[in-house]
């Protein structure tokens, strides 16, 4: 393919076009400048640049395009991209406004150009989760050597090229933050030409990649993370970033609280009412989870006591302030990627740390007053930067400000001596990076260079420090227990293992092909592009998001298995788990029957299924709340810590009530006993008279050494 027409070309042109432009005051000023602008270059010939490689993949059409073909006749933007970059996302809500502005058939297509930065963003299939997880609904071209970009002399991402009817160049807007001047060149160019009759209405053949995907339970998760105490112990939050919502679940996967969702939003108030954008961070601790809402740009606050959304910083759109200060509703942010609650000078938990992705910058919004080391005191609800001059760079240095990170995506606190820090995958260097809690000092711990612009230092290499290879590290989970650093080695498909002490950087799971996997031994466990870790129970369970497998996955660590997380939604009789809640209490004349045990094995699911029948002439009561509650007395681990209850609304079918068991269980669990218990409502038709009564139900569990999987189902029958 030979080059006929690069960048260089019309850098030149457009620049004088560019200061004309900027000096302008009336937008009909600036729409007569590009009119004759446009007439010039339509006056040359050397300005048609070279066609799609033959043979190329493309997503979201029905086959390949070309410039002189499918594309004829069309103004067309060249998007040139690569999925990881913070800023060719920003970009992305101007393109979508773009297209519901200018259909196709007014003569406008968009194209993303894929060009890789990493070897991972070469592969088609993790191109195309990208493609759904961002809701890009425009052609996507896989230019994975990226021969178009080194034609085009295009020099980095993002980068867009608008061009005429005969695929001649027309404008280039490099970086993000151009969305006013694409919007004006844009309909300049659709104007100029439409007037000349040389744009064609046809289709293009578009067909969306999403549609021919089968629905899952979780879609695209970005984080997890496990409750760190309060009174509210055994919870996972799971950032659910597909759904645009933020899932509360019990250790085992019982549905507590689905907040947000299916489609995107930013409403506060009722848990029912609230939406997010695309949250990745989320943190737990007791009924408050706090949420890095991503493409919102803000932090929220999801307040289960209250049963209420709050909006806790920004102001819904993308910020550019590297500084911060002001009190968290009126202080912009940029694409907030994770969080982390610390303490900063005051009481424990007195800051939300943030990795803030869009500045390449950790800030901190304090929720209680406090102090940032080497900085002044700041009062609640402060939002500021803590560390990183907002370049993109991989700089260490002893003074947080003249720090560079590249991409933020990850935090883990590890307040405890020696350690004293926050971990933060450092994604865009492709490395692990300290922030000392003393000084604001930032250190590399491992991965990436020693040169601070080199940001092309990846790979996938177990080893110490700066040997130590990584590709794109979207998480970290701390484990203090065993003062080890686990890592969500993203476009490795791997989850790796740090020891801070000796910089060690260690495999412990995945083959490093994308892939799904459960093993049965960790070496040959998949995962796709994993984006958030958790450490619980005392640091024996991992739980992962495994992103592009739609799915949560816990390893035990001692065990070495790999098991899901499965989800459950819903049992019978509109039974939905509850948070923590007390059950009525069961009155003395209740009646109580003790069943014998019952072998099952870690990672078993007990199926509980309980006949009830009440006296001739009865019908439960419409308006009483008769109802359902499963306890683990003495081992609430085992139900994640929660009560789970349920209502009993029809009784021409058994109640059926299903216990996942966690994947590990501690050894004073192994004799553990589930109670059922049942309190129905009930009035007999002849007399009205009512009654409540009640009933419960025991069974001991005779729970194995080794893991297990399935269903173990009992059943049981009574008549009141």
């Amino acid at each position: 393919m030979a080059s006929q027409c690069s960048l260089a070309t019309l850098f030149p042109l457009q620049s004088e076009l560019d200061v004309s432009l900027d000096e302008a005051t009336t937008q009909e000023e600036k729409q007569s400048l590009v009119d004759e602008y446009l007439k010039k270059l339509d006056e040359r010939e050397d300005l048609k640049i070279p066609d799609f490689q033959p043979g190329l993949e493309w997503l979201n059409t029905e086959g390949p395009l070309s410039l002189h073909k499918e594309l004829a006749g069309k103004v067309v933007l060249l998007d040139f991209f690569t999925y990881c970059c913070i800023n060719c996302m920003h970009i992305l809500p101007h393109l979508h406004q773009l297209e519901k502005t200018h259909s196709v058939q007014d003569g406008l297509v968009i194209i993303g150009v894929h060009s890789a930065k990493f070897p991972n963003e070469k592969v088609l299939d993790n191109i195309g989760s990208a493609v759904l997880r961002y809701d890009i609904c425009h052609p996507v071209v896989n230019d994975g050597e990226a021969r178009l970009w080194h034609e085009l002399e295009v020099s980095c991402w993002p980068t867009l090229v608008l061009l005429g009817p005969r695929g001649n160049l027309l404008f280039s807007l490099v970086g993000e933050g151009h969305r006013d001047r694409l919007a004006l060149f844009a309909a300049a160019a659709l104007r100029h030409y439409g007037a000349r009759g040389a744009l064609r209405p046809h289709a293009v053949g578009v067909r969306l990649y999403r549609d021919s995907l089968p629905p899952s339970v979780l879609s695209f998760p970005g984080k997890v993370a496990v409750d760190g105490g309060g009174g509210g112990g055994g919870r996972l939050a799971i950032a659910d970033t597909g759904h645009h919502r933020v899932l509360i679940t019990s250790l085992a996967g019982h549905l507590l609280h689905a907040v947000g969702g299916p489609e995107s939003g930013r409403q506060d108030g009722d848990l029912s009412e609230a939406s997010f954008n695309c949250p990745q961070g989320v943190a737990i601790r007791g009924d408050s989870v706090y949420v890095a809402d991503t493409e919102n740009h803000l932090i929220r606050k999801i307040d289960l006591l209250q049963g209420k959304v709050s909006t806790l910083a920004g102001v819904g759109t993308q910020g550019t302030d590297r500084e911060g200060g002001a009190p968290g509703p009126q202080q912009p942010i940029s694409s907030p990627w994770d969080v982390a609650l610390g303490t900063a000078g005051g009481v424990e938990d007195n800051v939300l740390w943030i990795a803030m992705a869009g500045t390449h910058q950790i800030w901190a919004l304090f929720l209680a007053d406090g102090k940032l080391p080497r900085g002044s005191d700041s009062k609640a609800g402060t939002c500021v930067r803590w560390a990183g001059s907002g370049n993109e760079e991989n700089r260490n240095n002893s003074y947080p400000h003249k720090a560079g990170f590249a991409q933020p995506s990850g935090l883990a606190a590890a307040p405890e001596e020696p350690w004293s820090c926050l971990f933060v995958a450092d994604s865009e260097s492709s490395s692990v990076r300290t922030l000392a809690l003393k000084d604001g000092a930032v250190r590399l711990l491992v991965g990436g260079e020693r040169d601070p612009l080199n940001l092309f230092a990846f790979g996938d290499v177990d080893g110490k420090g700066v040997d130590a290879k990584l590709q794109h590290p979207l998480g970290v989970a701390w484990a203090p227990e065993q003062s080890l650093l686990y890592v969500a080695d993203s476009y490795n498909h791997k989850i790796k293992v740090v020891d801070p002490k000796t910089k060690l950087c260690s495999t412990l799971a995945g083959t490093g092909e994308a892939g799904d996997a459960l093993g049965p031994e960790f070496s040959k466990a998949c995962f796709s592009e994993p984006g958030g870790i958790c450490v619980s129970g005392g640091g024996r369970l991992l739980y992962v998001a495994d992103t592009n497998n739609h799915q949560v996955k816990v390893l035990d660590l001692v065990s070495k298995t790999v098991s899901p997380l499965n989800i459950v939604t819903e049992s019978t009789d509109s039974a939905k788990p509850s948070p923590p809640t007390k059950a009525p209490p069961l009155p003395r004349s209740a009646a109580r029957r003790e069943l014998p045990p019952v072998c099952v094995s870690a990672g078993q699911t007990v199926v509980m299924t309980l006949t009830l029948s009440l006296p001739d002439g009865a019908k439960l009561t419409d308006e009483a709340p008769s109802c359902w509650a499963l306890s683990a007395e003495g081992s609430e681990r085992l139900l994640g810590g929660q009560l789970v209850t349920g209502d009993v609304v029809d009784l021409s079918r058994p109640l059926r009530v299903s216990a996942a068991l966690p994947a590990a269980v501690e050894e004073s669990d192994r004799g553990a006993r589930l109670t059922l218990s049942v309190w129905l409502y009930y009035c007999l038709e002849a007399g009205h008279a009512c009654t409540m009564k009640a009933a419960s139900f025991s069974q001991p569990l005779r729970i194995g050494a080794g893991p297990g999987e399935g269903e173990v189902n009992v059943a049981w029958s009574h008549a009141f």
